[in-house]
């Protein structure tokens, strides 16, 4: 049987582009011994921080996807089971370790990709980051960026939730008037309007919580503008993503955050690994009932990999990027 599969062929100088990937052809034993399962692609996520786990020439692309069991020899996972794997940019998987997949949360009459989005990796990432790296407050006042993107959207819906006031940017009046649909107090297109115009209009009073996705100058710029104590959440930094060789240049961010006594706490999601279960008990009534919103930017074929994961670093998608094999 063959599979298909996307490998790394040459190493990312900048932002990704199509000359980095090879698709190739694998051979897929369908042979399966006991308490083994072959799986095939249904849904696949692309996600930023491939570009920065995933540097090994000839190595597959990493990431989650949604599958199907199409063979089984395992009692819990019969053919046409719905399952979540790290198999990487592959059409098809033999599972021989079944402590590698796990069943997709019972979604009823939501789509199967949100376990890659909203009610996964993205999703539960913002819940963490909100509810226990920043532990925010009523009444506080709390700005994310990439707000309109798959983990951004979900953060600033959360603390609105828990009665903050919330500001997003992001970089287009497309995206920001969707956040806008989404309850955000504030929307800004980080283009057009200057983080000094924005936090006068906005806050004023200053920040109490930053939710940061994309690092870079924009992190640097909006310390001034943190309360005394404030506290940042580091999740991600997108704009350095390209940066391998570049020196920082600029103010340094160090003076402000001691004179400010901030707390910057970086965190990962997997650490929270144990605890998913009851984060989605929570997290997918939100949904259901509408209380959290969403946006998946879907495109449709295996060979849309590549162009689906380089739309990240152009901006190219709102809410969470997924490809529909």
């Amino acid at each position: 049987m063959k599979g298909k599969k996307w490998i790394l062929d040459s190493k990312f100088e900048g932002e990704p582009s199509p000359r980095n990937f090879k698709l190739v052809e694998e051979d897929i034993d369908e042979n399966l011994n006991s308490g083994e399962v072959l799986c095939e692609a249904v849904y696949l996520s692309v996600d930023p921080y491939m570009r920065v786990f995933v540097n090994d020439v000839k190595d597959v692309m990493k990431g989650e996807q949604v599958a199907i069991v199409v063979q089984s020899k395992h009692p819990d996972f019969g053919v046409g089971s719905l399952v979540l794997g790290n198999f990487g940019w592959r059409s098809l998987t033999k599972v021989s370790d079944i402590s590698e997949i796990r069943p997709i949360p019972e979604l009823g009459e939501l789509s199967p990709s949100l376990a890659l989005g909203s009610l996964g990796m993205p999703g539960l990432t913002a819940y963490y980051g909100v509810l226990d790296v920043l532990k925010v407050k009523v009444g506080e006042t709390f700005v994310v960026t990439a707000a309109a993107g798959a983990v951004g959207s979900f953060a600033g819906q959360v603390a609105k939730l828990k009665g903050c006031k919330v500001i997003g940017f992001a970089g287009s009046k497309e995206k920001c008037d969707l956040i806008k649909e989404y309850g955000f107090d504030y929307a800004f297109n980080y283009k057009e309007v200057t983080l000094q115009e924005a936090m006068a209009t906005a806050a004023p009073e200053g920040v109490d919580c930053y939710f940061d996705n994309v690092g870079g100058t924009f992190t640097n710029d909006i310390l001034p503008f943190m309360k005394t104590k404030g506290r940042i959440a580091v999740c991600g930094s997108i704009s350095t993503y390209g940066m391998d060789h570049v020196q920082p240049t600029g103010r340094l961010p160090y003076y402000t955050i001691n004179q400010k006594t901030l707390t910057v706490q970086a965190f990962l999601v997997y650490h929270y690994f144990a605890k998913w279960p009851a984060a989605l008990n929570e997290m997918i009534p939100w949904v259901k009932e509408g209380k959290i919103k969403y946006r998946e930017t879907i495109m449709h074929g295996f060979d849309k990999m590549v162009d689906a994961f380089i739309g990240l670093f152009k901006g190219t998608n709102i809410g969470k990027a997924v490809v529909k094999c």
